[in-house]
C-alpha cells in the first residue's frame, strides 16, 4: 500500500509540473506571433530599400524617377522629365544598378531629419512636381559630409580622393574635368554626372571644341531638356 501511495503522489506531483493545455497554446501564438513579426519586420526593410517604397510612400513625386531605375541597358525609355532617352543605360541610375546592384538607398542614405522634412512636406501638399534637381550640396544637406563629393567619393561606393580623380583623368591634358584651375569655379560632381537623366559635359558651356562623350549632352543640348516633357 505504501509502495501504491508513494506511486500515486509522484504521479499527481509531476502532472502538477506539466503546464496546461490552454498554457501550451499561449506560448505556441506567442511563438507564432513573435516569427511573424521577425519576418514581416525583415520583409518590411528589404523593401524599404526598393524603388517601390519610394513609390507607395511618395507615389506622385516619385513615380517618374522610379521609372528611371527600372529603365535597362540598350532599351530607349524616358529621364525623370519625361524626355525620351535612345539608351537608358546612359542614365548613372541604370549603371549603378546594373554594374553594382545599387538600389536609392545605396545613394539616398536617409536620416530621421530628412524622412521627418519630406514626410511634413509630403502630407501637407508643399512640394513642387515634378521634383527640382538637387545638386550634390543639396543632397549632403542632411548628411553632413566633410564635403560634397563624399557623396559619390567614399568607401562605400568610388572609393578615392578629388586628387586620385584627377591622376586618373590626367590623359586630357589641360582640359582635365576634374582639376580645377584658378580662373575657374570649382564644379561639383553634380554639374556634369546626373542619375535620372543623361549627364552634361558641362565644360562646353564655354569650350565649344569639347568633345561630347557618347550618351551625353553639351551644355546647348541640355538646357533644352527641361521637365516640358513631363508626361504625369
Amino acid at each position: 500500500m505504501s509502495e501504491e501511495k508513494d506511486i500515486k503522489t509522484c504521479e499527481v506531483g509531476a502532472a502538477a509540473k506539466k503546464p496546461s493545455g490552454k498554457r501550451c497554446k499561449r506560448l505556441i501564438m506567442l511563438g507564432i506571433v513573435a516569427a511573424v513579426i521577425v519576418v514581416s519586420g525583415a520583409g518590411f526593410w528589404v523593401w524599404h530599400e526598393q524603388p517601390s517604397f519610394c513609390n507607395a510612400i511618395c507615389h506622385a513625386p516619385q513615380d517618374p524617377i522610379n521609372e528611371t531605375y527600372d529603365g535597362v541597358s540598350g532599351q530607349a525609355g524616358f529621364d525623370k522629365w519625361g524626355n525620351p532617352v535612345e539608351d537608358m543605360g546612359d542614365l548613372l541610375v541604370v549603371r549603378h544598378k546594373e554594374a553594382a546592384g545599387a538600389t536609392c538607398l545605396s545613394c539616398h542614405v536617409p536620416t530621421i531629419g530628412q524622412q521627418i522634412t519630406e514626410g511634413v512636406l509630403w502630407v501637407s501638399g508643399n512640394y513642387r512636381y515634378p521634383l527640382e534637381e538637387r545638386s550634390l550640396t543639396d543632397l549632403n544637406h542632411y548628411l553632413q559630409a566633410k564635403d560634397e563629393s563624399a557623396f559619390c567619393m567614399n568607401d562605400r561606393c568610388h572609393n578615392m580622393t578629388r586628387d586620385d580623380l584627377a591622376r586618373a583623368t590626367a590623359k586630357h591634358g589641360k582640359r582635365n574635368p576634374h582639376v580645377t584651375e584658378a580662373k575657374h569655379t570649382e564644379m561639383e560632381c553634380s554639374d556634369c554626372h546626373k542619375s535620372h537623366r543623361q549627364s552634361v559635359n558641362a565644360c562646353s558651356r564655354c569650350h565649344d571644341d569639347v568633345k561630347i562623350p557618347d550618351g551625353w549632352l553639351s551644355a546647348e543640348e541640355a538646357a533644352k531638356i527641361t521637365s516640358a516633357g513631363f508626361r504625369y
